[in-house]
């Protein structure tokens, strides 16, 4: 899903959404670093490449800069499902299945097969709450909880090497602002700190339920 052949929810669509349009710079791709793809938590294996998959086209890689992939939002996802997000597990469970079931009913192979465009027709019809029971719902929710793990504190899990800060050109928590800072013709540097890496927020992780 790019901005160039009527996607389904362009960079800057999403952009909007978190309310920041218009700040994006671009990110070097090839200078972030791979993250480790270490099992996931409370997925299973087939499950999160589903995910994973989804949340690739929902904010994809293209020339701008990273996308959701890089910024690891579907671990972010995953995790939380274990925590804070654990009342959505079952409609995860649900809805995932039945995009799979979709996908090979209606182009012929997995979703994760498919070729991008056909992944892009298949969340089409289900952000149009087509394919399967309530697949509008699970759209909506899956693509809040991409933004989340996109542009959140790289604490939660998303977010990883600050590509979403980096992508929106937020620099970071400070606790204290120059007069540098403050100049409207000046992009303050980013400062690629979590702000749990203060002392005075407490870094304990969300309840596992």
């Amino acid at each position: 899903m790019d901005d160039s052949h009527d996607p389904l929810i362009s960079r800057r669509d999403v952009l909007k959404r978190v309310g920041i349009a218009g700040a994006a710079a671009a990110v070097p791709i090839d200078a972030l670093a791979q993250a480790t793809r270490e099992p996931f938590e409370t997925l299973t294996a087939a499950e999160g490449a589903t995910l994973e998959a989804i949340v690739a086209r929902l904010i994809p890689t293209d020339a701008n800069g990273p996308g959701a992939t890089e910024a690891r939002a579907a671990r972010y996802i995953d995790r939380a499902l274990g925590g804070f997000l654990a009342p959505f597990l079952v409609a995860y469970r649900g809805g995932l299945s039945g995009i799979e079931s979709y996908a090979r009913t209606a182009k012929g192979a997995a979703f994760t097969q498919l070729s991008a465009q056909d992944q892009d027709a298949v969340l089409t019809d289900m952000e149009s709450n087509k394919g399967f029971p309530a697949a509008g719902l699970f759209f909506n929710v899956v693509l809040s909880h991409t933004i989340q793990g996109t542009f959140c504190d790289p604490f939660y899990g998303g977010n990883a090497n600050f590509v979403g800060w980096d992508l929106i050109a937020y620099p970071g928590v400070r606790l204290t602002a120059t007069a540098n800072d403050q100049r409207m013709d000046v992009s303050p540097k980013p400062t690629h700190m979590s702000a749990y890496d203060f002392s005075m927020f407490s870094r304990k992780k969300p309840d596992a339920r």
